[in-house]
C-alpha cells in the first residue's frame, strides 16, 4: 500500500486565486496582514510560502510549525529567511520571478542615473528650463556581477542600447549572449566598466564584495548600480568615493535598510536612491501566481521541488 501524504498549506493566496490547486490538501491563507494562524493551524502546517514582503512577521512562525517540510518564499533572495529554517526542512526561493521587474528597474536606474533625471526633477521643482549634456548609455561598458536569470533579463533590455556587456558570476560558463567570466576576473574587469550592476546574492563570500579596494579600481566617474542586497557593499567606502564626488551610484537597496532619515547617503552628490522596489511592480502577481501553483502541482504530484536552495548557498 502506497501511504498517502497530506499536504497542509498556509499561503498568501486562496485556491481560486492560484486557478484551483490538486485535492488532497488544506489550504489556510494569510498574507502577512492581521494576526497569524492560531497554533492549532500551525501545529498541521507542512509548506508554507511566506507573503511577500511580510518576511518579519512571517520568520518567527517557522519554529512554531512541528510538521513542516517545505520553505517556499516568492522572492529570489533568502538571506533573511534560511538562518531561521528549521533543520529537516527544505527551503526554497522564486528564482525567475522577478526577473522582468528586477531587470526593468536595473535599466531605468542606470539611464535615470546617466542621463541626469533626478536633477532635471529637482528643475522641474522650479520651474527652470535648462538644456545640458549628460552621459548617453550608448558606447559605455556595462560590468553584470552576479550573472544569474536576473542578470540575463537585464543584458536582454540592454542589448537595446548599443552598450557593451561583460558577465561574471562565480564560475565561467557560456551563456546565451556570449562568455561569463569567474569572479577572480574581476580585478582586470573593474577599471574597464562605466556601469556596474550588482546582481549577487548576499552570502557570506560576497558581504562587502565591493570594498575600499574594490571602488577604488572603478575608473573616475563610473556609475555602481545596486539591485542586489545592501550588504554587498561597503557602504563607508562607497561614501567616501561618492562624496567626494569620483564615483555615481544607483542604488534599490542599502546598508542599513530601510535607510534612516538623516542618513549621509541621501544627501550625497550623484546618489539615486529607490527604496528597494526591484520586485514590486504590476509584474509580480500573476508571475507569483504561475511560480506558486507550478510549485504546488509538483508537491502534490510527490515530484521534487524546483528552486530548492541550501542554507548558506549561493543562489
Amino acid at each position: 500500500m502506497v501511504a498517502v501524504v497530506t499536504e497542509n498549506l498556509l499561503l498568501p493566496f486562496g485556491p481560486e486565486e492560484l486557478g484551483g490547486l490538486p485535492g488532497g490538501v488544506t489550504v489556510t491563507v494569510w498574507d502577512g496582514d492581521g494576526e497569524p494562524p492560531s497554533q492549532e493551524v500551525l501545529d498541521e502546517v507542512t509548506f508554507f510560502c511566506l507573503p511577500y514582503m511580510r518576511h518579519a512577521q512571517a520568520v518567527p512562525l517557522l519554529s512554531r510549525m512541528p510538521k513542516l517540510r517545505t520553505v517556499q518564499t516568492l522572492t529570489a533572495g533568502m538571506d533573511d529567511v534560511l538562518p531561521h529554517v528549521p533543520p529537516g526542512v527544505q527551503a526554497c526561493n522564486a528564482r525567475g520571478l522577478h526577473d522582468t521587474s528586477t531587470a526593468e528597474l536595473g535599466v531605468t536606474l542606470i539611464l535615470a542615473a546617466l542621463r541626469g533625471i533626478p536633477r532635471f526633477v529637482r528643475l522641474q521643482d522650479q520651474h527652470r528650463w535648462n538644456q545640458e549634456f549628460h552621459d548617453s548609455l550608448a558606447d559605455r561598458q556595462v560590468l553584470i556581477i552576479g550573472y544569474g536569470s536576473i542578470g540575463a533579463a537585464l543584458e536582454a533590455r540592454l542589448r537595446a542600447f548599443e552598450c557593451t556587456v561583460t558577465r561574471v558570476a562565480r564560475r565561467a560558463r557560456e551563456s546565451a549572449y556570449g562568455p561569463v567570466r569567474a569572479l577572480g576576473a574581476l580585478p582586470s574587469l573593474i577599471p574597464q566598466a562605466d556601469v556596474v550592476a550588482l546582481l549577487t546574492p548576499l552570502t557570506e563570500q560576497t558581504r562587502h564584495l565591493v570594498d575600499k579596494e574594490f571602488l577604488q579600481a572603478m575608473r573616475d566617474g563610473a556609475l555602481l548600480v545596486n539591485i542586489a542586497r545592501g550588504g554587498v557593499v561597503d557602504t563607508e567606502a562607497l561614501l567616501s568615493e561618492v562624496q567626494s564626488g569620483r564615483l555615481r551610484a544607483a542604488l534599490d537597496v542599502t546598508d542599513p535598510e530601510p535607510l534612516p532619515a538623516g542618513h549621509p547617503l541621501w544627501d550625497a552628490p550623484g546618489v539615486l536612491i529607490t527604496p528597494h522596489v526591484g520586485g514590486p511592480s504590476s509584474a509580480f502577481r500573476p508571475r507569483a501566481l504561475r511560480t506558486l501553483r507550478a510549485q504546488l502541482v509538483r508537491l502534490c504530484a510527490g515530484e521534487p521541488l524546483d528552486n530548492v536552495v541550501a542554507p548558506g548557498e549561493s543562489i
